[in-house]
């Protein structure tokens, strides 16, 4: 990969490993730094004393910051991915016109999912592409480490939203298609963006927690971004194992609900009783657009949060007493974060590329068969009497 395609992953571009980097600290790192604080120094780790707590040793020398240091790609990977959630958010609106009331509800999910993806790449983008410019000299910009601590909560909340949200949507179809009568005929806007409240105050209450003593946020190679730490220390093995389990149920969550919400589709579909009872287009749609959700959060996801599950658990430790990690670690995480940065880029072509009108067009046979009949039950007629 070509120097200038390598970015830093927070949400908005990610950043290869670089090879050359330096794997251990050495007295020289200050000259290395080109006359910068030597961020190689053990002491400011444990003891915070000479920048901050969220510094830490970063395999980088001064050469490879500005071999990398280039925010076009960054912002230029943030726009697309701006740009595509705003048209799956114009898209939404009108679909939102005349729609029926349980597809009105799981259309706003939807878009709580796309405002969220998109404020997730706004806000982290901005951060992002700020430290590209500044040559990832974070400490200049941010010694008392309030940015990183700042950046460190919206990475987990952006982060964990989109698999709530995803688990949210799927339980709510589950429900709607294998227990209609065990939940309200009706589920007004109101209560629908209630729960996609109670998932923001969720998530963010798990990103607060660093400030409360569990868990630390620090700035990650090359110096672009802050997300927890893969430390050996009480709290920070907690705190990562609590966003990886999080993570990883919503996840599993999700494709349990939906397989049993498929086989239920496919079975009135097909079964005896389609004849009378076939579902409805909007009903295939939506399964449809939460089948793509949960395959793109499962393929950008689940190999960070493993990851992040079998580092904090690995022993001996992977990070050592000054705090560095090994050369090799923090190219996989790099990885690992970028892939789970194209989570927020898919969500919002997953709604506009599986509408109906999409569906239609690759399968002209189903408008055709599954037009004007319900999922919800139906009760039969009882003949009459002349």
């Amino acid at each position: 990969m070509q120097a200038q395609e390598l970015d830093s992953p927070g949400h908005c571009g990610a950043v290869p490993g670089v090879p050359g980097a330096v794997p251990t600290c050495s007295p020289t790192a200050s000259a290395r730094w080109g006359g910068d604080p030597p961020l190689c120094s053990s002491a400011m780790w444990p003891n915070n004393s000479s920048l901050g707590p969220c510094f830490r040793p970063m395999n980088i020398t001064l050469e490879e910051r500005r071999m990398i240091a280039s925010p076009w790609f960054a912002a230029s990977f943030c726009l697309v991915g701006l740009a595509s959630n705003l048209l799956a958010l114009t898209v939404l609106a009108g679909a939102r016109q005349g729609s029926s009331q349980t597809r009105s509800s799981f259309l706003t999910f939807l878009c709580g999912l796309v405002l969220t993806d998109f404020m997730g790449l706004f806000i982290t983008g901005a951060i992002v592409v700020c430290q590209h410019a500044n040559f990832f000299d974070w400490h200049s910009v941010d010694p008392s480490c309030h940015l990183c601590r700042f950046m460190g909560v919206a990475m987990v909340f952006f982060g964990l939203c989109p698999l709530l949200l995803g688990a949210t949507m799927a339980s709510e179809r589950y429900l709607g298609i294998t227990r209609p009568f065990s939940r309200p005929a009706t589920t007004s806007q109101r209560r629908a963006w209630t729960i996609v409240g109670l998932v923001w105050a969720t998530a963010l209450v798990l990103g607060l927690l660093p400030l409360l003593g569990v868990g630390r946020y620090t700035v990650q190679y090359p110096g672009s971004w802050c997300f927890l730490t893969l430390g050996p220390e009480p709290g920070d093995v907690a705190f990562g194992l609590l966003f990886a389990l999080l993570g990883s149920f919503s996840v599993g969550l999700s494709f349990l609900l939906n397989t049993i919400s498929v086989a239920t589709l496919c079975h009135v579909y097909y079964g005896q009783e389609a004849a009378q009872q076939r579902p409805r287009d909007c009903e295939v749609e939506m399964m449809a657009q939460l089948m793509g959700i949960m395959v793109v959060a499962s393929v950008c996801w689940m190999p960070l949060l493993v990851f992040i599950a079998q580092t904090v658990l690995r022993s001996p430790p992977v990070m050592d007493a000054a705090g560095q990690l090994s050369e090799g670690t923090e190219k996989q995480l790099l990885i690992y974060l970028r892939v789970a940065t194209w989570n927020q880029i898919l969500d919002p072509w997953v709604y506009i590329l599986f509408r109906r009108a999409v569906i239609r067009r690759l399968h002209p046979g189903l408008s055709a068969r599954a037009r004007s009949l319900s999922m919800q039950p139906q009760l039969s007629r009882r003949p009459t009497v002349a």
